[in-house]
């Protein structure tokens, strides 16, 4: 049985279409939550860009009473030491895997793919780029955390994304999903040789125009042909 239970909302900015951004909404939302990145970040390359937004299962999730909502996997508490649904986690990664193997066969490899998500969907956006087997253009997680990072080393293949440009980005308000989380998040990337840009803002658990502008700058630097269009961004 597939792990989707409906085909994923996708549009493109032109003909044949030269990358593509996978983006993953966040826990009891739709692949509707981030239609609006369509036109938010069509200006960040000259080239046409596919925008695919996959829509979670719905499941049962214990952390909110055995409700059934669109979950990428099932939730047990939201502390670090709180145990974790692996099987759902790795499910739900192999999935995204599938979806960027589809994006080859509509000329578009995996590595001038994108991979991202919001929260939950952040979550499984940045374990199935950084543990999937192939090199990606880049990988997202917005207000979100690496789960089962105390697997992450024996569950990746070595080298395969450690140059994989990597932005995280996380409110410092943010009550769902501490902030002491993305920053454990960012060190433990650092201590396995990912480089990750860590952006910090005044938020709680949402997003910022000023991420939004971060983002489409680090975007556009990390699309832009070599030696053309880059510039700096703080790390």
């Amino acid at each position: 049985m597939s792990f989707f239970e409906q085909p994923p909302l996708q549009y493109t900015t032109g003909p044949r279409p030269f990358y593509a951004l996978i983006w993953l909404h966040g826990l009891g939302a739709d692949g509707h939550d981030f239609v609006g990145f369509v036109e938010a970040f069509a200006g960040v390359t000259d080239k046409p860009m596919r925008f695919v937004f996959p829509h979670a299962p719905v499941q049962a999730v214990t952390l909110n009473g055995g409700m059934r909502m669109p979950a990428w996997f099932d939730l047990y508490g939201t502390r670090p030491e709180d145990a974790q649904d692996e099987a759902g986690i790795q499910r739900a990664a192999l999935a995204i895997a599938d979806l960027v193997a589809a994006q080859a066969e509509h000329g578009v490899p995996a590595e001038r793919v994108i991979v991202g998500g919001f929260s939950q969907g952040g979550a499984v956006a940045l374990y199935a780029a950084l543990t999937g087997p192939a090199r990606l253009a880049a990988a997202i997680g917005l207000s979100t955390y690496l789960p089962l990072a105390h697997r992450f080393a024996e569950g990746r293949l070595p080298h395969i994304n450690d140059t994989t440009p990597v932005f995280l980005g996380h409110g410092t308000d943010d009550p769902t999903i501490p902030y002491a989380f993305a920053a454990k998040t960012h060190a433990l990337l650092g201590t396995h040789g990912v480089s990750a840009e860590f952006h910090s803002y005044p938020i709680a658990h949402s997003i910022s125009d000023a991420e939004i502008r971060d983002l489409h700058a680090f975007l556009a630097n990390t699309l832009a042909p070599p030696g053309v269009g880059a510039s700096p961004v703080n790390r």
